[in-house]
């Protein structure tokens, strides 16, 4: 056999078995969201909305009850995804951050693995992505209308409403991609996040609708420490900038608009609460931001219907697993607010759903306490790849499958660092099924609030410090203890 007969039988026997390493695995279709909380998905028994194609995604698949985040705020919450690593440890534990793309995530492991990797949408973590074959992504938050995506190192600008156009472009990479190769399509939404800017299409939806307002609208947060009290995310009075938001009402049709610098303007600017205090102006700011927060989440919803119809026509849904998430929860005026951050469960508890034909049950859901850490695991384990030892997740296939490992985490310990934002103090603590242990370690504040959630599920009155509670306290701080160590965190962090 001549060397260049050899050097050709060579390659085709790798290429066969390349073919055969990555035959049988599945598609994986991630569905990703800044800001949207599980009490606007009606799977999850919302009163708010009804969002159809979302419910499907849940009667196909597994809905999980308790999907917790590591530090609820936007850029380190996609890079705990990526790298299957808490914040102190990938090195981006705030907003301000640059996320190091060197370092390992699980893209890269993917493709070593035989998979076509892509992103397209809300990136938010300033780098460039790195380990995908394709990338589109926002440059930092992006806008909602007429968007420019960063499309592998080149600026693109398109024409229309973001959260569309970014399922244009997912599913223009699905028509391309190579189709020798399983895929991981990461789709990643603006919405909801504000400034709650809806699709013209559905300026007015909610004209008609009064929604129902949250039990905890008018907290006076008596029943808890220094921390609440000094938020700065109140509906009635620090709205801020997302005030633009407010014009958004039902006084306002779509030819009374404008473009202007890539935005749709009102025409008419005025603003009509000048007038209204106190529960009156807590009212009126509530149903403007929660009828356009719901209109954005109405968008996504559609463009969700889109992706999985797109499954269906190609003949790809028996093959794909689909999973949809948030990064982080939100608050739709419970305590009277807006925005994230807080261990409290609205911003603690992310929306996770996820479909795998012939492998997780239809209609399933499950309430073991489970985490985006485990996220960059499990997308690894579904495509049979080995999921690196330093990952601090754990696959969520087992579970996916209906057998929770007997050994899966009871405890679950989270951190927040990006102190003053929207007046949210840094914390951290422990959450268990039935109780929160959170300390409020700034020198100002240092105060550790205990919840009981079976008797207190909405998390008004902090029961540290109640003697009946002393045992409860006792080994939860030493649990806190337990896992700081256990997951690498400095005793000054």
């Amino acid at each position: 056999m001549t060397p260049r007969i050899f050097f050709v039988c060579f390659l085709t026997t790798l290429a066969g078995l390349h073919s055969a390493l990555v035959a049988g695995r599945p598609n994986i279709l991630f569905l990703f969201t800044d800001d949207h909380a599980t009490q606007a998905i009606s799977a999850y028994g919302s009163n708010l909305n009804r969002t159809p194609n979302l419910d499907r995604l849940a009667r196909e698949g597994m809905l999980f009850r308790r999907c917790l985040v590591t530090n609820s705020i936007c850029a380190p919450s996609r890079a705990v995804i990526l790298t299957g690593k808490y914040s102190h440890l990938n090195g981006h534990r705030d907003n301000k951050a640059t996320f190091d793309g060197s370092q390992q995530t699980f893209p890269r492991f993917l493709g070593k693995a035989g998979y076509q990797t892509a992103i397209v949408g809300k990136w938010h973590l300033k780098s460039r992505p790195t380990g995908f074959d394709h990338y589109e992504v926002l440059k930092g938050q992006g806008h909602y209308y007429n968007p420019m995506l960063i499309t592998n190192g080149s600026n693109v600008n398109h024409t229309g409403y973001t959260t569309d156009i970014i399922t244009d472009q997912a599913i223009k990479w699905l028509d391309d991609r190579d189709r020798s190769k399983p895929f991981m399509l990461m789709c990643q939404h603006k919405a909801p996040h504000g400034r709650w800017e809806p699709a013209i299409r559905h300026l007015g939806i909610y004209d008609d609708v009064e929604i129902p307002e949250p039990p905890t609208l008018f907290d006076d947060y008596s029943g808890r420490g220094k921390a609440a009290r000094g938020h700065k995310m109140g509906i009635a009075d620090h709205i801020g900038d997302h005030r633009l938001m407010l014009k958004y009402s039902s006084r306002f049709k779509p030819d009374q608009f404008s473009l202007f610098d890539g935005y749709f303007r009102p025409r008419n600017q005025e603003f009509i609460d000048a007038d209204l205090q106190g529960r009156d102006r807590t009212r009126w700011h509530y149903q403007r931001y929660i009828k356009n927060y719901l209109a954005c989440v109405k968008a996504v919803d559609e463009n969700v219907g889109r992706l999985l119809d797109y499954l269906d026509e190609n003949d790809m849904a028996k093959d794909t697993v689909v999973i949809y998430s948030s990064d982080q929860g939100f608050y739709l005026g419970e305590h009277g607010w807006f925005d994230k951050r807080w261990m409290y469960d609205e911003s603690l508890r992310t929306p996770l759903i996820a479909r795998w034909p012939g492998v997780t049950r239809p209609g399933s859901e499950n309430t073991d306490i489970v985490s985006n850490v485990d996220f960059a695991g499990t997308f690894l384990d579904i495509a049979g790849a080995r999921i690196p030892n330093d990952m601090q997740g754990r696959s969520l296939v087992p579970i996916l499958k209906g057998n929770t490992p007997g050994d899966w985490r009871k405890t679950f310990y989270y951190q927040y660092y990006e102190s003053g934002g929207h007046g949210v103090p840094a914390h951290y603590g422990v959450a268990t099924s039935r109780y929160k242990l959170m300390h409020f370690h700034e020198p100002n504040i240092n105060e550790w609030e205990l919840y009981d959630l079976k008797a207190d599920p909405n998390e008004m009155k902090s029961v540290h410090g109640d003697p009946a509670y002393a045992r409860i306290t006792a080994g939860l701080r030493k649990e806190i203890r337990r896992l700081r160590e256990t997951l690498g965190v400095q005793n000054n962090q």
